[in-house]
C-alpha cells in the first residue's frame, strides 16, 4: 500500500496498492480533492524557468509569458547561459569528398576531439568517431585519454569487420 500525503497538512491525497513495484494512480486512488494532479506554481525567476524549460529561445520565452503559461518575478530576458549558443548550433553537411565507394568499409574517416573543458559524468574528456564513407554509419567511442585511440580502434575494426564480414581498407 502507497500513500501520497500533502507536506503541509499531512493529509492524505491518494492510496492505492502497489504493483509490481510501480507506484500506479488511477481514479480510484483519490482519497480527498485531486490537488496532486496539478499544482500551481509560485513565480520564479526569469533564468529559472529558462533552466527549467531547456533554454527556450527569447521569442518562445516570451510566448510562455504573454500566454500565462509560465509566472515570472523578474522578466530580464537576457539568458547568460554557455549551453544556450552551444545547443543551438549546428554545422553543414559535408560536401562531397571525391572518394566514391561501392561497398562498406572501403574508406573509414575518423576524427578525435578533446579535451572537452569538463569530464563526462563517466570520467570522459575524449570523443572519438568512426565514420563509413559508404553507408554514412557513425561509430562514436567516448575515451578518457587520447592515447586510448588506438585500443578503441582495434575494438571497432574487430566489430565491423566481424559484422560486415569484410576488411577495413583505407582508414
Amino acid at each position: 500500500m502507497f500513500y501520497v500525503k500533502d507536506l503541509n497538512t499531512h493529509e492524505i491525497l491518494l492510496s492505492d496498492q502497489s504493483k509490481d513495484g510501480i507506484y500506479a494512480l488511477t481514479k480510484s486512488s483519490v482519497t480527498s480533492v485531486p490537488q496532486a494532479y496539478w499544482s500551481p506554481c509560485t513565480s520564479a525567476s526569469a533564468d529559472l524557468w529558462h533552466c527549467r524549460l531547456g533554454h527556450p529561445t527569447t521569442r518562445i520565452f516570451q510566448l510562455l509569458i504573454l500566454k500565462n503559461k509560465i509566472i515570472c518575478n523578474y522578466k530580464r530576458l537576457n539568458f547568460q547561459f554557455q549551453s544556450c549558443p552551444l545547443g543551438k548550433s549546428s554545422r553543414l553537411s559535408l560536401g562531397p569528398t571525391g572518394h566514391k565507394t561501392s561497398a562498406p568499409l572501403e574508406l573509414i574517416f575518423s576524427d578525435v576531439w578533446g579535451p572537452a573543458p569538463l569530464f563526462s559524468s563517466d570520467g570522459y574528456r575524449y570523443f572519438v568517431i568512426f565514420v563509413d564513407a559508404y553507408t554514412k554509419y557513425v561509430w562514436y567511442y567516448p575515451l578518457v585519454a587520447k592515447f586510448d585511440v588506438y585500443s578503441v580502434f582495434h575494438q571497432f575494426q574487430t566489430l565491423v569487420e566481424r559484422q560486415f564480414s569484410l576488411k577495413i581498407k583505407s582508414l
